[in-house]
């Protein structure tokens, strides 16, 4: 019987408590990969104490999932808007795991903002102005840590003389205008950049780098409203499961994705 596609790899997933991220993480465990989840529990520091239990109990389940599938798994509490964590996720990877040889940047601290908060979004959603906090929460962690990730994937891969390696970064848009949500379209715009300069600049040492930009996908946010708004929008063709991009994921990460990199792939 073949090895799976992964087997003697560790990867490092963030955002791994729920929706993508955590599907993300299964789906590389049942490739073979070892898992490192990095997750925040705090979430959003405005949000209830009920909401922040279920985002720690989400890496919990995400953990015993991988461990079910024989794989190893650590769970990491992590702020990324701190930029020392990305080194010590790193550490505490190769503690636990060994080193790094994936690196999926899924984790996002969105905030709806905009210019005209005034004006619901397709779905009727408001927003706030644009503020200092959010224009940080967004910035820090989908970019700047994205950035501070990546950094320290390609120092440490080429300190060891690897010469195999995956990163996949995740975003909402295709870097141009966000209206509605433009601290996160500048964010993932940032993040967009990075990850397709690190797919040149790594090329050389058999790093691919790419960044997958989902359908609207189910992580429990879908409504009436937004299906409707999808069965009715040309750009839209489907509401996807995070099992579905998380598949993509996976295909990228694996040998046959060696030729893919430094693409912003669009799924519908």
């Amino acid at each position: 019987m073949p090895s799976p596609p992964l087997a003697g790899t560790v990867a490092l997933v963030t955002g791994a408590n729920h929706g993508i991220g955590a599907a993300t993480a299964i789906a590389l465990a049942e490739r073979g990969a070892d898992i490192a989840a990095s997750f925040l529990r705090t979430g959003d520091r405005e949000q209830s104490d009920d909401y922040n239990l279920a985002r720690a109990n989400g890496a919990e389940a995400v953990i015993g999932a991988i461990e079910k599938l024989g794989q190893r798994a650590v769970g990491i509490e992590a702020d990324l808007s701190d930029p020392d964590v990305p080194a010590r996720l790193f550490d505490e990877t190769e503690a636990a795991l060994g080193a790094a040889s994936v690196l999926v940047h899924n984790a996002s601290g969105w905030h709806k903002d905009s210019f005209s908060p005034e004006r619901g979004d397709a779905v009727g959603r408001t927003s706030a102005m644009v503020n200092p906090a959010s224009i940080d929460s967004q910035l820090h962690i989908d970019a700047r840590a994205g950035a501070l990730l990546m950094a320290e994937f390609i120092t440490r891969h080429r300190a060891r003389s690897a010469r195999w390696g995956r990163i996949v970064t995740l975003t909402s848009g295709e870097g141009k205008q966000f209206p509605g949500e433009v601290s996160y379209g500048a964010g993932k715009a940032a993040l967009i950049s990075y990850t397709l300069s690190a797919a040149a600049e790594m090329a050389d040492d058999g790093v691919t780098a790419n960044v997958v930009y989902p359908p609207v996908t189910d992580t429990g946010w879908i409504n009436d409203e937004v299906r409707a708004f999808v069965a009715n929008d040309f750009d839209h063709h489907h509401i996807a499961e995070p099992s579905e991009v998380a598949d993509v994921i996976g295909w990228l990460c694996g040998e046959a994705g060696r030729i893919v990199t430094g693409n912003v792939i669009r799924l519908r």
